[in-house]
């Protein structure tokens, strides 16, 4: 169980968040959206351990995972809204190089890599050079890169930007897959695309989760329909 509790941030005197609270059970794809501005990356930050939180606490089984970052990143799989990749590096030597630098002991690397490639549907890229691959197929490597040592929780901040229709369902079908070992928490714009399968939807307003609507089991246009009004039309 992954609990994010009561957790406030400042920035320049702004408060972005005030009172955020969620609880993401294992195996969930979990859709945190709001308008522009409402602090959906800062949120991601403060999970990932990039931004220390004002006040608040996030548990993983009931363990106070901020305490402890070096643990807690351990179990944690994030992949920012721009990530950053060794251009000059082909795939499979830089997926290596991140099991490595993770703690991913030597004797185990190729096989998390094989696994993390395959589930991210990139084997046909190993020896590419990382600069030559389209932008989709960079967040692929990227996502390869985030669930390396199979994380109990994956951090997705606007996965599903800049992708066509095709690696949208692309996404979806691969990010389905990891949730059978992690909790995943998903930004984004793209209500339609995340209804097919998240299991629900928590929207940030305000500086905290204002509405908190079920898209698994639901009818999909009405799923839709819900966000966009909890949105109000401004995303």
């Amino acid at each position: 169980m992954y609990e994010v509790r009561n957790i406030a941030f400042t920035y320049s005197r702004r408060k972005i968040l005030r009172d955020v609270s969620f609880v993401v059970s294992p195996g969930e794809t979990v859709a945190v959206v709001g308008n522009n501005g409402a602090g959906k990356t800062t949120l991601m930050k403060v999970l990932a351990t990039l931004y220390p939180p004002d006040s608040g606490l996030v548990l993983s089984d009931g363990q106070d995972a901020l305490s402890n970052p070096l643990k807690y990143r351990r179990q944690l799989g994030y992949m920012g809204e721009t990530p950053a990749l060794y251009e000059d590096m082909k795939v499979k030597a830089y997926l290596e190089y991140r099991a490595a630098i993770k703690g991913e002991v030597e004797k185990r690397i190729r096989r998390r890599v094989g696994e993390a490639a395959e589930i991210c549907q990139i084997p046909d890229l190993m020896s590419t050079p990382i600069r030559h691959l389209s932008a989709g197929q960079k967040k692929r490597v990227a996502l390869a890169d985030a669930i390396l040592l199979r994380p109990r929780v994956l951090l997705l901040d606007d996965f599903l930007a800049g992708l066509d229709r095709t690696m949208r369902e692309a996404a979806g079908s691969i990010v389905t897959t990891v949730a059978a070992f992690a909790g995943v928490i998903i930004t984004g714009h793209e209500i339609a695309d995340l209804a097919k399968w998240t299991t629900r939807f928590l929207v940030l307003s305000g500086g905290v989760i204002s509405s908190v609507i079920p898209s698994a089991g639901m009818d999909y246009a009405t799923t839709i329909k819900r966000v966009d009004n909890a949105l109000g039309g401004g995303r």
